[in-house]
């Protein structure tokens, strides 16, 4: 079986993304060509362009992390992407295979049971192994077993969730492509990333561009068909020794509207999930939409 080539397909990518005019570089006359060519950067990295071609080929695996930091320059790359560069290197070992089944440690499912904020457990690979009642509250699928991923390039109800998603895909994809690091053949990653390449051409587009980003709090909106919209944060917290699981946690501004929607949906998880709120138009008293 071929040995995939990671460092050739990601300079080719950014190589291609790459404005010849930001690079200070003149354009004369029409490119046939997206981005620059290999020989500028080459010339722009202070390299053969013979070499260069090697590392686009794999032809040559292995080169020093001067000569990656000088592409990363060349690219543009912030300090996510040129970590990621230099994983790239076959210089640096390889990640160990994780085929064990994923637990998510005791005093984590505690902790989600004691907040009162909607939060989740996801994997390297954002499966959902552990959600509270709040979470799945707020998007029904944000429940164990499901995949954050798929759920938001092929589930439709997602979708409608989430008011701003094409800049949303965009950045998941990146911070996955930074969650899974140089594992990208691993069996479970390798079969999700085939399943959304054939069924979700954004993703598939994504994927192409290999953006790298990292996994970071970000404001959100999330339109709820009950409470309306939402506008909320999302935390991700990195648990220690597990494998590169992390707990996210959402929360609204302190005595927001969505603060307010938040605590109504408390008080729907902590009674009954199965259990539908009242209609957000209908007349009710001013104080059921705080009680919680």
């Amino acid at each position: 079986m071929a040995r995939p080539n990671a460092l050739g397909e990601y300079l080719r990518a950014r190589r291609e993304l790459v404005n010849p005019a930001d690079a200070g570089l003149r354009v004369v006359g029409v490119r046939r060509t997206p981005g620059l060519r290999r020989e500028e950067v080459a010339t722009l990295a202070g390299i053969s362009a013979d070499y260069y071609l090697r590392l686009e080929q794999g032809r040559d695996r292995n080169p020093s992390p001067q000569v990656l930091e000088a592409l990363a320059r060349v690219f543009g790359l912030d300090a996510t992407a040129t970590q990621y560069l230099l994983s790239l290197s076959t210089s640096r070992p390889a990640a160990p295979r994780r085929t064990r089944r994923e637990v998510v440690p005791t005093g984590i499912r505690q902790l989600l049971d004691a907040l009162n904020l909607p939060a989740f457990v996801e994997s390297r690979i954002f499966d959902v192994l552990a959600a509270n009642r709040l979470a799945t509250v707020l998007s029904p699928s944000i429940r164990p077993g499901s995949n954050r991923l798929r759920s938001v390039f092929l589930d439709e109800d997602v979708r409608d969730e989430i008011p701003d998603w094409e800049q949303a895909i965009g950045g998941m994809v990146a911070s996955f492509r930074a969650s899974i690091g140089t594992d990208a053949d691993d069996p479970r990653t390798a079969q999700l990333v085939g399943e959304l390449s054939l069924a979700s051409e954004p993703f598939r587009r994504l994927w192409a561009r290999h953006d790298v980003r990292p996994l970071t709090g970000a404001p959100m909106r999330l339109l709820h068909p009950q409470v309306g919209m939402l506008h909320l944060r999302r935390e991700k917290l990195p648990i220690g020794d597990s494998g590169g699981q992390l707990l996210v946690i959402y929360h609204a501004e302190p005595g927001s509207e969505s603060a307010r929607a938040l605590s109504l949906l408390g008080s729907l998880a902590a009674t009954d999930p199965g259990q539908r709120l009242p209609d957000p138009s209908a007349d009710r008293p001013t104080d059921a939409r705080g009680r919680g």
